[in-house]
């Protein structure tokens, strides 16, 4: 007799044939079903007999027309033939039918069946969290917007789901082309004193959900009525959202670097970026151009109309601003590159081998010849363009107020100069200059020898010993100080 087992499923599907899916068969079915049971996966099939329960290949005869005996559920089995694998994370219910033999049997397959998309979203890998992309500039016209469309288009032809939040094409057409090949979502209208303002709708984007939005000119100020005062801050909220963000900044509008723009170009700039959402960027990537070419692309109209090209060619655009901008952008690339470095090397515990770039270190104290050893270090630092830290040590000899005083006019020469004044907890003076050159790569420091008779001198020689045994490799300078 010839037992048939159906699959019953709630949605339509084709049963397995012989040659393209799998009819088990014949007289050694008993054999081959068994192989085809693999305790591999953790899928839970259910099977409910016409007859009694035993394992796999031991199915004992019953009436043809008496109900169904019990249900078995084997958790941790998968079927499987060469070249092809079922697995679900459903049950599979068969109905085995009355049987006359063991051995001579056929069994039909049915597999429940997935949409593609759903097989692409499982095996797709979990975002984590949204990233946060910088295209930073010196100057407008230097290629931020057109650097960032470019990314986006070539993304969206891999597939991903990109949309523009906010462009600014000021009139420019290589830029409008460029924006018209993705989708755009719509600005949200806003009145403010009987004129109409169109802002980034922030809501809208959320709404939407694209993996990447495109959002230019980072320090925009909102008009008022929108969500947020700035558009950074509209910006914070997205990512918040688990939506990566494409931006664009030019480096005059970071807070810090406001008060020397402006002592280089003489303008002051209003609208600003803190230095901490520049840093919650992942990637920085800086749109160069040459001064040169610049002020050339701003003489044909590509960035201004021409009636006002020769005004900011007389103005912001003259060429020594140009270049003294674009060192102030290479420098705050080579330092977020720096610090991608420094974490890199946090997250594998390794030490550097040899330092990247020269960073220079002078120890001070509340002695006034200190000075003498800051402004020695300011010139090494700039022959070398190298950072330059002035560190002292909490000491107790510090508390009366005439140290006080002199202290503070050492760091405030210091800062004049353009040191990074680090201050370091009290504790032995060896021991916490080693450590903080160690921290941060010191590759020069500098010490002040001042006390060169009696017992002073061999305390000093012993701080000298101690830092030298305790700190990594470093050139160390001692210069010969004047005592006050």
């Amino acid at each position: 007799m010839r037992n048939e087992t159906q699959a019953a499923q709630s949605s339509p599907d084709r049963p397995l044939t012989s040659t393209r899916h799998g009819r088990i068969q014949g007289g050694k079915s008993k054999r081959r079903l068994r192989d085809y049971l693999r305790p591999s996966d953790r899928t839970a099939w259910t099977f409910c007999f016409r007859s009694e329960v035993h394992p796999i290949g031991h199915v004992h005869d019953t009436e043809p027309q008496s109900p169904p005996a019990a249900c078995g559920e084997l958790p941790g089995f998968r079927l499987t033939r060469p070249n092809r694998e079922f697995t679900s994370q459903q049950k599979l219910t068969l109905h085995l039918a009355s049987a006359s033999t063991t051995r001579n049997f056929s069994t039909t397959i049915t597999r429940m069946r997935r949409t593609p998309e759903q097989w692409l979203e499982e095996a797709a890998p979990q975002k984590k969290e949204s990233v946060f992309k910088l295209f930073l500039g010196y100057a407008p016209g230097v290629g931020k917007t057109y650097n960032m469309l470019s990314e986006a288009i070539r993304r969206h032809s891999r597939g991903e789901d990109v949309a523009i939040g906010v462009i600014e094409t000021h009139g420019r057409k290589p830029i409008t082309d460029l924006a018209s090949r993705l989708d755009t979502i719509p600005r949200r209208k806003i009145e403010y004193k009987g004129t109409i303002f169109q802002e980034m709708d922030v809501d809208a984007i959320l709404a939407r959900k694209p993996a990447v939005v495109l959002i230019d000119e980072l320090a925009h100020t909102n008009i008022e009525g929108s969500k947020h005062a700035k558009r950074y801050q509209d910006v914070m909220e997205i990512l918040d959202a688990n939506i990566d963000v494409l931006s664009t900044l030019n480096v005059q509008h970071i807070e810090s670097l406001t008060p020397m723009v402006e002592r280089i170009t003489g303008v002051h700039v209003r609208e600003t970026v803190p230095d901490w959402v520049v840093q919650r960027a992942v990637e920085i990537v800086m749109a160069d151009l040459t001064p040169e070419a610049l002020q050339t692309r701003m003489r044909r109209g590509d960035i201004y109309p021409l009636d006002r090209s020769e005004r900011a060619l007389g103005n912001f655009f003259r060429r020594g601003n140009l270049i003294a901008l674009r060192e102030l952008a290479l420098r705050q690339v080579a330092q977020v590159v720096d610090k991608t470095l420094e974490a890199h090397r946090a997250r594998e515990h390794s030490e550097p081998d040899v330092a990247v770039s020269e960073r220079i270190a002078v120890c001070i104290s509340s002695n006034p010849a200190a000075q003498y050893l800051i402004a020695r270090g300011g010139r090494m630092a700039h022959a070398l363009d190298a950072e330059f830290f002035v560190v002292y040590v909490d000491v107790a000899s510090d508390e009366s107020n005439e140290n006080r005083r002199t202290l503070a006019e050492n760091i405030r020469f210091a800062e004049n100069l353009g040191a990074t004044v680090v201050r370091l907890p009290r504790g032995t003076v060896a021991e916490r200059v080693a450590q903080f050159a160690r921290e941060k790569h010191i590759t020069q420091i500098i010490f002040g020898r001042s006390a060169a008779e009696g017992w002073r001198k061999y305390l000093y020689l012993t701080v000298i010993q101690r830092f030298l045994r305790d700190a990594p490799a470093v050139d160390v300078h001692i210069v010969t100080q004047e005592a006050k």
